[in-house]
């Protein structure tokens, strides 16, 4: 089923291209009934969503046992987080999403996958923290109201993986003057040249 995609230089075995493949069809579908993805950006699915989620992957510590993804919406990054750990082994990830719709297509994802997820049906602020060695989330808040979420669900000595736009440092600055204290790589995205991952580590308040 393997077709040439760009793959942004991540080196992704087949058989998880295969999934997110189905995963990109299934997306699609759905999109057509809720607003999962902006309908502007259904004809650059893979690039926009799907590999800018997969980025994600090999900057998370070598180890993790635990990933938990705050916002999943659509299931961007945590369903394709998922696709890639499936295949190797680990981690564990968990969904945390409160839209009910959402909900059920990430169920539905996750069922025609075959991927052995946790959803949590809640808020990020209301969740039972995970304790996660990876917390991710994608689009979900500006950088000061999304620390206090991420500190939640982190694990001491966690990495938390964030995907920016080109605000990131005006971001940076304000999170720091709320009283946040964190070391922060600022990476370069593979899919949009404006655009920056943080990788936060040591986070702290106060």
């Amino acid at each position: 089923m393997t077709t040439t995609r760009d793959l942004a230089g991540l080196d992704l075995p087949p058989a998880v291209q295969d999934r997110l493949e189905v995963f990109e069809s299934l997306v699609r579908r759905w999109t057509e009934k809720i607003n999962l993805i902006s309908p502007a950006t259904v004809p650059d699915l893979w690039t926009r969503h799907i590999l800018d989620s997969a980025q994600l992957w090999p900057l998370a510590p070598v180890g993790a046992q635990a990933w938990a993804d705050l916002g999943s919406g659509g299931g961007f990054p945590g369903i394709v987080i998922a696709v890639i750990a499936a295949e190797a082994g680990a981690p564990k990830v968990t969904l945390i999403e409160s839209d009910q719709r959402k909900c059920a297509f990430l169920r539905t994802a996750a069922r025609e996958l075959g991927l052995a997820v946790t959803l949590l049906d809640q808020r990020a602020e209301s969740a039972t923290p995970q304790g996660a060695q990876v917390v991710s989330a994608r689009a979900l808040a500006p950088l000061a109201s999304l620390l206090p979420l991420i500190a939640r669900h982190l694990a001491a000595g966690g990495t938390a993986l964030l995907p920016k736009g080109r605000d990131h440092a005006a971001e940076i600055e304000a999170a720091r003057k709320d009283g946040w204290t964190f070391d922060a790589d600022i990476l370069p995205s593979l899919t949009d040249p404006a655009a920056r991952i943080l990788r936060i580590t040591n986070l702290a308040h106060g």
